[in-house]
């Protein structure tokens, strides 16, 4: 394994009055004379300087340490914004809601002015810990002091990082708790039940998400199987983008698209060097049916006739086209529909018309498609080019497809079966394959319909469906462990690069 991940820097030793058991620790002054490191995974240095002003010593710190891409906290820019209290003002208002919020609710609130300690976003008092996750969000310092005063109204007066000389004797056992949570480095009691992780897997989920590309069974597997692997899986949410550079890789499990964080995620990932599935490529070109029918037909892979539609150009002439290449009942969809969203079958013109108005209102272009009715879609997981599993998703009862979106708001979604990749038809295994392989190289599940004219590919999905008791029924944990697998083969090449 590559030298240890974590390195922290101090002023001077006599600072460290903890373990140093599992741990780097040296000083600034060795930190700023060490050579760059070469062949070796950058280090996280957690810089905890007595100071960090313009031009000081932990100033320097995070500013070389950016240079030699390693990820530092705080930042140069976190150093910045709370250089002068005019700079993180704007903070302010947000962080002193919550701040009375959690005072109104206390039965025995302060009487005087008290400072509360942030340490890697972990409150002393357990009674601020939103406050204190707020604020380690907004100014990522591993030590902060937040001074509140009363006068009229509660009110932070500032925010301010503390040295780590300024960690007296109450507050040190919380400290080095923190920080060994927060650089993963377990106490001397665990290191001798378990060796540690070597890989740390961000895995971006949202709690609340109604139709989830996992649910919560398969995450718990995620976990469970990546400890056996020494991954340390952990979940994080929208709120930690600031986090990704912490960890080694990163899986969004969480329905993406172009507008939304998620897309930004795979792109902090991808600038910040960390392996990352889905990556940004696949995501635009899955979330829009325009480039895939294009890229598709391109590359000879069969699919439903499919014309695109230009809201500038539909005129009573595209129309006649329409219904004399796909004949009715035909598909219309909008680019970046997911789990069947966006898409609407028209038996007849009046409905097309009807349709077609209501989508060119979302998109500037929709695409029309040819009606195949079955019984059932196949969906083929494929990850870097190699058939994972088969399931076949039954339509949805009375309806013409997999997930029946009613009105009221509710999804109907049909069964299901799972079967090994050895007994899906070689036809469908081999056109799914190939189109995957128009997309990338990293996890898809792609959607095809069979019936006697032959296979033909509905679409390719960077964000399949991985829940626990459908898409693992046959595989069950070792499909978790051929995705985590292939997560740690990226990891290792990312440090060779």
């Amino acid at each position: 394994m590559a030298a240890t991940r974590y390195i922290i820097v101090i002023d001077r030793l006599a600072d460290w009055r903890w373990s140093t058991e599992g741990l780097t620790v040296q000083t600034v002054d060795d930190y700023l004379a060490a050579a760059i490191p070469q062949k070796r995974r950058p280090a996280r240095v957690i810089n905890l300087c007595r100071r960090y002003k313009y031009m000081t010593a932990g100033y320097y710190c995070s500013l070389l340490a950016e240079a030699r891409r390693e990820s530092p906290i705080p930042t140069v820019a976190d150093i910045l914004d709370l250089s002068r209290k005019s700079l993180y003002a704007f903070a302010m208002p947000d962080l002193e809601v919550i701040l009375r919020k959690i005072l109104a609710r206390l039965i025995d609130p302060p009487q005087a002015d008290f400072d509360i300690h942030v340490f890697f976003g972990r409150s002393d008092d357990v009674r601020f810990r939103k406050l204190a996750v707020a604020a380690f969000d907004l100014f990522r310092y591993p030590l902060l002091r937040l001074r509140v005063v009363r006068k009229k109204n509660w009110h932070i007066k500032s925010i301010r990082p503390m040295g780590l000389h300024e960690v007296r004797a109450p507050l040190s056992p919380f400290f080095e708790e923190m920080l060994r949570r927060y650089s993963r480095a377990p106490s001397a009691a665990k290191r001798k039940d378990r060796k540690p992780a070597l890989y740390d897997l961000a895995i971006l989920f949202d709690p609340n998400e109604k139709m989830p590309p996992s649910n919560v069974g398969a995450l718990e597997r995620f976990v469970r199987v990546g400890r056996e692997l020494r991954i340390d899986v952990e979940m994080v949410t929208a709120k930690d983008y600031h986090r990704i550079p912490e960890h080694d890789a990163l899986f969004i499990r969480e329905t993406t698209a172009m507008d939304n964080h998620t897309f930004r995620f795979a792109r902090k990932a991808e600038l910040e060097g960390i392996p990352v599935i889905d990556d940004p490529v696949s995501i635009l070109r899955c979330t829009n049916k325009v480039y895939q029918s294009e890229a598709l037909r391109a590359a000879g892979v069969p699919t439903p006739r499919t014309e695109g539609i230009n809201r500038a150009t539909f005129d009573e002439g595209k129309l006649a086209g329409l219904e004399e290449t796909l004949h009715y009942p035909m598909v219309l969809k909008i680019p970046d529909g997911s789990f069947s969203r966006g898409v609407v079958k028209a038996d007849n013109r009046a409905q097309l018309l009807e349709h077609a108005a209501k989508l060119f209102a979302r998109s500037r272009i929709i695409l029309a498609q040819e009606f195949m009715y079955t019984s059932f879609d196949w969906r083929i997981g494929v990850l870097r080019g190699k058939a994972l599993y088969a399931c076949q998703y039954l339509m949805s009862r009375k309806h013409w497809q997999v997930v029946n979106h009613k009105g009221d708001g509710t999804a109907a979604e049909g069964g299901f079966r799972t079967l090994p990749i050895e007994e899906a038809p070689a036809d469908v295994v081999t056109t799914a394959v190939k189109a995957a392989a128009q997309i990338g190289n990293g996890l898809y599940g792609v959607d095809l319909k069979q019936n006697d004219r032959g296979v033909f590919v509905i679409e390719v999905n960077d964000n399949p469906n991985l829940d626990h008791g459908i898409e693992d029924k046959y595989l069950k944990g070792r499909l978790y462990e051929l995705i985590l697998e292939e997560f740690i083969r990226r990891i290792e090449l990312s440090r060779i690069a």
